[in-house]
């Protein structure tokens, strides 16, 4: 799609600026193709910068992390951490660890985490971090010598009323633990809201853990609703094996559908019979093993090398697993499969072609900004918790869930009502995010 004028010479600023960052530029297209209605109606956005101020990061840092293996050999990493933009409240956004970080990632992530923080309502700003660090196959030690060099560098530039980070790929309950000892000794300061995605009994949240996966599956549960359908019966088509899987996936079959697949970089496995969800929480979360050992020790499974799960025939879809990992070869195949609706459990899984297809064929398509904002969202009730000094049980944290996900899909739908394309949650997320955003950056002046 064609960028108006203006929008467009933001884009190619925003582009000339940040090259060789293909993740970001994908991002910022999807974004500024989607805000040109809303500058219509405000003119006022344009005459203060607000999109040329969007699109560059408040500050970006960039460290060295050295460490050394189990055999004391000295090993180097590179350390991130873009604070895009604070006008909500402080920046908010996950640290990944994985060999492809780079900084035009992290750039990506953090520029959809401004408006999918601001989605939530709920006052925080959007950042995003990481390293080029791999956890897998390093032993614990490793992993806490590594995070404790990163947090080393990295501490100067957090609080709870500054930056709050929490985990992504790769960094789960120990990496958390990890880094926020290592803050707490340099700083001497217990700050629990500073950090997110902690045990629960030092500080957590219930649903935490589950939230992403869980609010994927109701976002999904609230579009089908407005056309007066639901999940009961469905099969389900899911990527990915890790957090956000498989809490989609147990989601689901708490809604009465059922999930086929799941899948890690070497290949998926079908389950004709439902995924079950035990076996596969014991490889994964346990075993940290290959989904190969699925196929292994269950016989209505089988493992599928090298090959990616959209070729399964499906009613809906979740990809849960990394950006661009569902083409428009994939959309395609998940269309003739018979799929009726979509809902983005990664960030940014599918590709511009992968979305269009799917919007020319009439799927319902949630965009990871809205569909997976349950995470980001259970982080700041884990922030509220903690500043509280309380503890809200599990059914009480999915109540709350629940509603911020409701929330989240009306304001889309709302905002593509508004703008003039009922049911186009890519341009209503966008749209009702960014003027959240821009009226806050508009009051507090030019900074």
């Amino acid at each position: 799609m064609n960028l108006p004028s203006y929008v467009e010479s933001v884009y190619r600023t925003a582009v000339a600026r940040n090259a060789g960052e293909p993740e970001f530029h994908q991002a910022l297209h999807e974004v500024l193709e989607s805000v040109g209605p809303v500058l219509e109606h405000h003119p006022e956005y344009v005459e203060a910068g607000i999109l040329e101020r969007l699109v560059e990061p408040e500050r970006q840092i960039i460290f060295r992390v050295p460490w050394t293996d189990d055999e004391g050999r000295v090993q180097v990493n590179r350390g991130f951490r873009v604070q895009f933009n604070s006008a909500l409240g402080p920046y908010k956004g996950g640290l990944r660890f994985h060999p492809s970080v780079n900084l035009g990632i992290i750039k990506f992530l953090g520029f959809e985490q401004i408006l999918k923080n601001a989605l939530t309502g709920q006052g925080i700003g959007g950042a995003k971090g990481g390293s080029d660090f791999d956890p897998h196959g390093r032993s614990d030690r490793e992993i806490e010598r590594f995070s404790q060099s990163f947090m080393s560098e990295l501490y100067r530039h957090l609080g709870e009323h500054t930056d709050v980070p929490a985990g992504d790929i790769g960094v789960g309950a120990r990496e958390i633990g990890y880094l926020f000892g290592q803050y707490r000794k340099i700083t001497n300061r217990h700050e629990s809201g500073m950090f997110t995605g902690k045990g629960v009994q030092w500080g957590g949240a219930e649903v935490r853990t589950e939230a992403t996966g869980y609010g994927a599956v109701f976002f999904l549960q609230e579009m089908l609703a407005r056309r007066g359908e639901g999940l009961e019966g469905r099969t389900a088509i899911v990527s990915g094996s890790g957090n956000v899987a498989l809490y989609a996936i147990e989601k689901l079959h708490q809604l009465g559908a059922k999930a086929l697949t799941a899948s890690d970089s070497s290949g998926y496995v079908v389950d004709e019979a439902g995924i079950d969800l035990e076996l596969l929480k014991q490889l994964k979360e346990v075993e940290r093993a290959r989904i190969a050992e699925y196929a292994e020790r269950r016989p209505s499974a089988r493992f599928v090398p090298d090959a990616r799960v959209w070729e399964v025939p499906g009613d809906v879809a979740l990809p849960s697993a990394t950006q661009n990992e569902l083409d428009g070869d994939d959309a395609a195949a998940l269309i003739r499969g018979g799929v009726i609706a979509v809902s983005e459990g990664a960030n940014m899984p599918s590709t511009p072609e992968a979305i269009a297809a799917f919007q020319e064929a009439g799927v319902l398509f949630a965009p990871g900004k809205a569909a997976n904002a349950g995470g980001v969202a259970t982080s700041a009730l884990e922030m509220s918790q903690n500043a509280s000094r309380q503890h809200w049980g599990f059914d009480d944290s999915e109540a709350r869930l629940h509603q911020i996900m409701r929330d989240i899909h009306g304001a889309a739908y709302d905002a593509s009502e508004r703008y003039g394309r009922p049911g186009d949650y890519v341009l209503g997320a966008n749209a009702a995010g960014f003027v959240r955003v821009a009226d806050a950056m508009l009051a507090q002046g030019l900074i």
